[in-house]
């Protein structure tokens, strides 16, 4: 049996719990009782499964561990299924493995043995400490007191991350072949100002940013689509700063290919308390915004 903490999603406390590796997966995949539309939705920062020997070898309590989380977003979307598209959640937190960077992107200051030529070291998420095996929660705050090995950062991989990119590389194929095309959406959450690692530090932050790799990772039909439909919501955008997307949405958008990629990033401001972690008065509101959102996407027809 392994052991986990189990992050309460609505009061930020912890409690203890034993499951297998069987009743607790990687991942969840909420598929709709038939696929309606070339839509994907992922959430791969929203995991709140804290296995509890990580947690007893961070050097942070449970609460500042969450820093890095994109708390709550896999409940924000949990309406794809019902417009009839399928939504991928991660279960475990990007503290411990984050499935948003490249396979093997690892700082070799945070281990006790060589890297192999293999690993990415030179990214510049490595430099900011948040590679597939972050060194450092988003605020900046170190999460170990000692060196991992290089076969503790495998097996995460192994058993989490590589589960998630089968699973979505299988989504898309999926999609694909059903509709002739693949509009993936990563869904993300932000702090509501910028952090001291980041571009723009101290900066108050808009509602919502839209991503897609500067024009790359999707056709601009689909991004002024979102856009113009955040605006009528009454939400402020921005697009491609200061996040134009990560790994999943550099890695799955080939317009050209037919598979489209879009990272939307939401104010955490606007739904929860930042610093208790838990969902306040605008949750509610927001999850109704959103599902017109889902709705409005439904009928997306200009790819």
């Amino acid at each position: 049996m392994d052991e986990f903490v189990h992050i309460s999603t609505e009061i930020g406390l912890t409690r203890s719990d034993s499951f297998s590796q069987a009743m607790e997966p990687p991942i969840e995949v909420f598929h709709p009782v038939k696929q309606s539309i070339p839509f994907v939705f992922a959430s791969p920062h929203s995991g709140r499964f804290y296995p509890k020997e990580f947690v007893a070898a961070s050097q942070l309590d449970p609460l500042r561990l969450r820093r890095s989380e994109d708390s709550f977003v896999d409940d924000l979307f949990a309406g794809a299924p019902d417009i009839g598209a399928p939504l991928l959640t991660a279960r475990y937190p990007r503290a411990y493995v984050d499935p948003n960077r490249e396979t093997y992107e690892l700082d070799p200051g945070m281990f006790s043995d060589d890297l192999p030529g293999y690993v990415n070291i030179d990214s510049v998420r490595v430099s900011a400490g948040l590679g597939t095996i972050a060194r450092v929660v988003t605020n900046g705050e170190e999460i170990y007191d000692h060196k991992l090995t290089f076969a503790e950062a495998k097996e995460r991989i192994d058993q989490i991350y590589t589960p998630y990119h089968d699973a979505l590389k299988q989504l898309v194929i999926q999609t694909k072949a059903t509709f002739g095309k693949c509009i993936l959406i990563d869904c993300h959450s932000m702090p509501s100002t910028g952090r001291p690692m980041e571009k723009d530090p101290g900066s108050k932050r808009v509602d919502i940013v839209l991503g897609n790799n500067h024009g790359n990772a999707c056709a601009p039909e689909l991004m002024q689509f979102v856009d113009e439909k955040f605006t009528d919501l009454g939400l402020t955008v921005r697009r491609n700063n200061p996040y134009s997307g990560g790994y999943t949405t550099r890695h799955y958008g080939r317009p050209h290919d037919g598979v489209h990629a879009l990272q939307i990033e939401i104010n955490r401001a606007l739904y929860m308390d930042e610093v208790s972690i838990r969902k306040h008065s605008g949750f509610e509101c927001l999850v109704g915004k959103i599902t017109i959102l889902l709705n409005t996407l439904a009928t997306f027809q200009e790819l």
